[in-house]
């Protein structure tokens, strides 16, 4: 009899660990939850690393949160345990830069890097993002979606105060023209007709070490075209996965 009631009592602590629920701050929990926590004056707190600590994390699991002290920010592993992938959960990642440069030619005969990097409005991760010249390099594989805005005027230069102007541009990977053309129509240097914009958004995966860069090319006629003031022209690249 001894032995009939102790299996019974270990079957009904068996099914019990089985369904059972953990609640913190509450006797109700959740059926959904296997763990609810209520409070009205305190929070939870993750495991807090530095970037290094959390690259030394042995298989960390899929899903596995944390707390980066060197970007001040939360990150969990979106990748697996074999090839983790440390993304940011409160924004997602972005580098913006704006033009200082007006006086270089964008009205090419040949696809050229311009120089739109001028200006750094910010870099929420310069181990991420590394500019230099008129390149910027993606350190991290990834699908980025990048915005390209430049806005342009057709100076006064004897002789071409009729020349027909139509500058094209396209995003550029490792020099590489790649994905959508923006172009205008045809900007004629007379009657004050001398300014035109160039819009471009597109979304590429990127391989680490990959540069961008944003093109320009002639369309129309030989004429020079510049960026119209400073701060008018810009490049915005975000990690979006």
């Amino acid at each position: 009899m001894k032995k009939f009631t102790c299996f019974v009592i270990l079957l009904c602590c068996s099914h019990y660990s089985s369904y059972a629920q953990v609640g913190i701050g509450t006797t109700s929990p959740d059926p959904s939850s296997i763990l609810h926590i209520e409070s009205t004056d305190k929070g939870i707190l993750a495991p807090r690393l530095t970037t290094v600590q959390i690259s030394a994390i042995t298989n960390p699991a899929t899903g596995l949160l944390v707390y980066n002290t060197d970007l001040n920010e939360y990150q969990f592993n979106c990748g697996t345990p074999g090839t983790p992938e440390w993304t940011k959960i409160s924004h997602n990642i972005s580098v913006k830069y704006s033009n200082t440069n007006t006086s270089t030619n964008i009205n090419t005969s040949a696809y050229t890097n311009i120089p739109i990097f001028g200006s750094l409005d910010w870099n929420d991760d310069t181990s991420l993002y590394n500019q230099s010249g008129n390149t910027i390099t993606i350190n991290t594989a990834g699908r980025y979606r990048i915005v390209a805005n430049i806005s342009y005027i057709v100076p006064t230069v004897g002789g071409s105060s009729d020349q027909r102007v139509s500058v094209e541009a396209q995003l550029a990977i490792d020099g590489t023209p790649t994905g959508t053309i923006s172009t205008t129509g045809y900007v004629r240097h007379t009657s004050g007709h001398v300014e035109a914009s160039l819009h471009i958004t597109e979304i590429f995966n990127v391989t680490a070490g990959q540069t961008i860069s944003v093109q320009t090319i002639r369309g129309g006629n030989s004429a020079p075209a510049n960026f119209r003031s400073a701060g008018t022209s810009n490049i915005y690249i975000e990690k979006i996965k």
